[in-house]
């Protein structure tokens, strides 16, 4: 097979979530949401760069939705592999400074979508946590719909980068192990690049799937990281030396409170998981019998007779 039948496919989520980056612009300038997707847009570029049959597609995760920044509404329907066309041409600004056009248009793309997304962000409800088992779900119907695009002579080797901010969710653990499954089936990567505190959840993500988790531990220098770290496939990261592997935290979230548990009790027909016990399951509504334990008579003391 030659090199132009393989394509490579990476596709990047971000955390967009407005109250992380919002507290964090508060706190502390000199690392925002700006400057984060810069640096992503340096790693998507780096990425079509290393190979012409390199594809890209990066993915909001945003508080309300998952959207699309690229390949978005500026790309026409018809262009799966987000090659151009004629919607491109027409909308492409034009390389105002001697660089490749269609990387031009990507640029341009992601910036206006992030800032239409921002801008109609609304947030009067009670949804403050990132829907990422959302996005990471919609990453892997794009592998599949990219998939049944190829010709019959190519072949397509997908992996997913997930860039975490905001804090992770109990409520989303069932969706989220869901959708890690689902990838390890397809043979499908799972990077994570954590910018805040650690995620327990995409540490299995990682180690089920073979990917890399990495908590940057200086957010400034996160386009150094993302190159070094995330750039490279699978086949180059076995001739470099990445960071070591770091401990999974495997613990489970029960379903009655949403809570991480070491020790708890598992449904023995749905394998549901509860922190305390319950003779009824609330998943499933199995009744099961408890033996109890037999209860012993006391032994009746007998009165001595004075003498």
């Amino acid at each position: 097979m030659s090199a132009d039948d393989e394509l490579s496919l990476l596709i990047v989520v971000l955390d967009t979530n407005p109250i992380w980056w919002g507290k964090r612009a508060l706190g502390e300038a000199e690392f925002t949401l700006s400057k984060c997707i810069d640096a992503v847009m340096v790693l998507g570029n780096s990425h079509l760069l290393m190979n012409r049959t390199n594809k890209l597609a990066v993915i909001a995760s945003h508080t309300q939705e998952s959207r699309f920044l690229y390949p978005g509404k500026r790309w026409a329907a018809a262009d799966p592999f987000g090659e151009g066309g004629p919607s491109m041409e027409s909308n492409c600004s034009g390389s105002k400074d001697g660089k490749y056009e269609l990387l031009t248009a990507i640029n341009d793309a992601i910036a206006e979508e992030i800032k239409d997304l921002m801008t109609k962000t609304d947030m009067k409800g009670q949804q403050t946590e990132t829907l990422l088992a959302g996005s990471l779900a919609k990453a892997l119907c794009y592998i599949n719909k990219m998939g049944k695009d190829l010709k019959a002579n190519q072949e397509i080797k997908s992996r997913i980068l997930v860039i975490k901010a905001a804090e992770d969710s109990a409520l989303q653990y069932m969706n989220f192990m869901n959708v890690i499954f689902a990838a390890q089936k397809q043979s499908i990567l799972i990077d994570a690049c954590v910018l805040d505190s650690d995620s327990g959840l995409l540490q299995q993500a990682c180690d089920i799937t073979g990917g890399i988790y990495l908590k940057v531990p200086h957010m400034p220098s996160l386009l150094q990281y993302l190159l070094w770290v995330f750039l490279p496939d699978i086949e180059q990261r076995s001739q470099l030396v990445l960071p070591p592997p770091v401990h999974v935290d495997y613990r489970a979230a029960c379903f009655c409170h949403r809570n991480l548990i070491e020790i708890g009790y598992v449904c023995s027909v749905c394998l549901s998981i509860f922190c305390n016990f319950s003779p009824i399951c609330s998943t499933c509504e199995t009744a099961f019998k408890i033996s109890l334990p037999p209860v012993m008579k006391a032994k009746k003391k007998k009165l001595k007779v004075a003498a």
